[in-house]
C-alpha cells in the first residue's frame, strides 16, 4: 500500500469524504482477505490519482469517486435478502446510491462509481477515468489478495519449522 499521508493535495481533495461516518463504517467489513473496504478504496483512490495526474486527466473526479466506489455497506460475503442477484454486479449502483445521499457527486464521479466493476456492469464507460478505475480496482483486489496468500504462506513454513524443531528437540531430551 502506498503512504498518501504525506501527499497534502490528495488528503485536500478527499477531506470532506474522509472523515464522513458512512465512509469511516467500511473500515468494518473485510473487503479482500485482511484488508477492509476503507483501505480498500484509501488504495484504489490514491493509486487511481496517482495514474490520473500522471496521464493530465481528471485526478480530483476519480480520488473522490475511488474513496467511495465500494460504499456499499455490509458484507458481501453474506446472502443479503434484500438484494436480488449477484453482489459483483450489483454493488456499484448501490455504492453510487449511498455516495449520492451523502456527497454531491459531478456527472463522472457518478459513472466512474457505477461503471467500476466494466466489464461485468454492461453499459461502457464514458470516461478515461471510469475505464483506469476499473483497472486499479482489480490491480489493488490481486495486490491484497497475493499479499494476504504472502502472509498465510509465510505462517505455515514458521509453523512447520517450529514442529520440526520441538520434534527435535524433544527427540534429544
Amino acid at each position: 500500500m502506498l503512504d498518501y499521508s504525506k501527499d497534502s493535495e490528495f488528503k485536500e481533495i478527499i477531506k470532506d469524504m474522509i472523515s464522513n461516518n458512512a465512509v469511516l463504517q467500511m473500515k468494518n467489513y473485510r473487503q479482500h482477505y485482511d484488508t477492509n473496504c476503507f483501505d480498500h478504496c484509501i488504495n484504489v483512490s490514491y493509486y487511481s490519482y496517482l495514474v490520473c495526474k500522471k496521464l493530465g486527466l481528471d485526478y480530483k473526479s476519480i480520488s473522490r469517486a475511488g474513496l467511495v466506489h465500494d460504499l456499499f455497506l455490509y458484507d458481501w460475503r453474506i446472502k443479503q435478502t434484500d438484494i436480488k442477484g449477484l453482489h459483483a454486479f450489483n454493488h456499484p449502483r448501490i455504492a453510487l446510491e449511498n455516495a449520492n445521499k451523502l456527497f454531491d457527486l459531478n456527472d463522472k464521479e457518478k459513472d466512474i462509481i457505477l461503471k467500476h466493476m466494466w466489464p461485468l456492469t454492461l453499459k461502457l464507460p464514458k470516461y478515461k477515468e471510469s475505464y483506469i478505475i476499473g483497472f486499479v480496482d482489480k490491480y489493488c483486489a490481486i495486490k491484497e489478495s497475493v499479499a494476504a496468500w504472502k502472509k498465510a504462506s509465510f505462517f505455515k513454513k514458521v509453523y512447520r519449522y517450529a514442529y520440526l524443531f520441538l520434534g527435535i528437540y524433544f527427540f534429544y531430551i
